[in-house]
């Protein structure tokens, strides 16, 4: 039997965070053979913030310079990293129900960029001036309303990952123009699928996946006075291809363990 080396990458090896229990399979495309065992949150943490980020590069006001993120957790530090690679910021109002979370996101950007931490009751204040918002916690209860939105104003809304989780009020979804990265996702665990529940939106009404808008088959932002939703509720595909990418600079810059399986050692 050939013998078949496997790279297994942890997250400390990329990070120095802990490891987690989760993990993505590297396969070869040819024949199937086990390529790697890389930790999946560190990767899905970073393709969810380039996703965002993509997003904003194509459906946010090319002159946006004000943004609020609810959650100041890792998801909403890489979302703010990969924002400003799309938009020239300014000023940035960061939320969290952890105060000291949301200072912590304030003080890692304190050389490049003004981040205001506020409480819940500066919320409605930070919306009405910002003309990103970008929404990344846990929170199973809607706290952003279509009155807190001013127009012209683009979301994505990213915490909504399973049925159970919502961050925005259906009514915002039924009044906005909805982006989705994959439809039949959406409309059953992301924000869009509260809407359908109340009877509020249908399938039907979503404007476009990304990818189409990309692609230049579905115009992206089309008014200076329209709110765009990008439902972002992950894809297996973003996982694989940033997988695929970790695996070569992982190669290339010799990180990870090697395993070596052999026919002998197999039980």
């Amino acid at each position: 039997m050939e013998l078949t080396q496997t790279l297994l990458l942890k997250r400390s090896d990329v990070t120095g965070l802990l490891n987690i229990d989760e993990c993505i399979v590297v396969c070869d495309g040819v024949n199937g053979k086990l390529l790697a065992l890389i930790d999946s949150i560190e990767i899905t943490i970073i393709r969810t913030g380039a996703a965002t980020a993509i997003a904003a590069k194509y459906l946010a006001p090319q002159d946006a310079k004000i943004v609020t993120i609810c959650g100041c957790g890792n998801q909403g530090l890489i979302s703010l990293k990969a924002l400003m690679k799309v938009r020239q910021l300014e000023k940035v109002f960061a939320f969290d129900v952890d105060k000291l979370q949301a200072e912590k996101l304030a003080q890692e950007f304190a050389d490049e960029l003004k981040v205001i931490p506020i409480t819940v009751n500066a919320l409605q204040m930070a919306l009405s001036q910002s003309q990103i918002c970008i929404t990344c916690t846990p929170s199973r209860e809607p706290f952003i309303r279509a009155e807190d939105i001013m127009p012209g104003t683009f979301i994505a809304a990213v915490g909504a990952d399973s049925e159970e989780k919502q961050e925005l009020f259906p009514d915002l979804i039924s009044s906005s123009k909805i982006v989705v990265d994959l439809a039949e996702q959406s409309a059953v665990i992301g924000e869009l699928h509260h809407a359908i529940q109340q009877g509020l939106i249908s399938v039907v009404g979503i404007h476009a996946e990304l990818g189409h808008i990309i692609a230049g088959k579905k115009p992206g932002r089309e008014s200076d006075k329209e709110i765009i939703i990008f439902d972002s509720t992950g894809t297996a595909l973003q996982d694989a291809a940033a997988a695929a990418i970790v695996y070569e600079k992982a190669l290339a810059t010799g990180i990870g363990t090697k395993l070596n399986f052999s026919e002998q050692s197999m039980i």
